[in-house]
């Protein structure tokens, strides 16, 4: 399986903020969309960045309340890994895992076209696993 099968069953919408925006607005986002990440952009067509719940916990711990009204430019993740639509979900999950990240924007010919999560990761192995244990299953009854 591929990125592109699970585009076509999720959506491929993303929720995307400008850098210039605060990170209180970004709060408001995340939660508004229940959402872990927002793709940081300017113009909604290309990753300038990424924004996580993590970025923001990280740094209200160390910087207290006042990082609300910083602008997400300043917080991002600026060196965010991206995957494209014809990855499989193997080489996703490996490097999700060997990163320690939890989303990756899928980028197509330089734009933006969606986004993965570890769930998505999760839910399609899990299908999987269902799926050739059930086949398993019939193998055996059957012979």
């Amino acid at each position: 399986m591929n990125v592109k099968t699970i585009l076509n069953a999720k959506g491929s919408r993303v929720e995307t903020i400008r850098p210039t925006e605060t990170i209180a607005e970004a709060v408001k986002r995340l939660r508004q969309h229940n959402l872990g990440a927002l793709i940081v952009s300017d113009g909604g067509s290309t990753v300038g960045g990424i924004i996580s719940e993590r970025d923001i916990i990280r740094a209200l711990a160390t910087t207290g309340a006042g990082i609300l009204q910083m602008q997400v430019g300043e917080l991002m993740t600026a060196n965010v890994h991206t995957c494209a639509p014809d990855d499989t979900v193997a080489n996703i999950m490996g490097t999700m895992t060997a990163k320690r990240i939890r989303h990756l924007p899928v980028v197509a010919d330089g734009a933006l076209c969606g986004v993965i999560s570890i769930g998505d990761v999760v839910k399609v192995r899990l299908e999987e696993v269902e799926s050739e244990a059930h086949a398993l299953r019939d193998y055996i009854s059957s012979g």
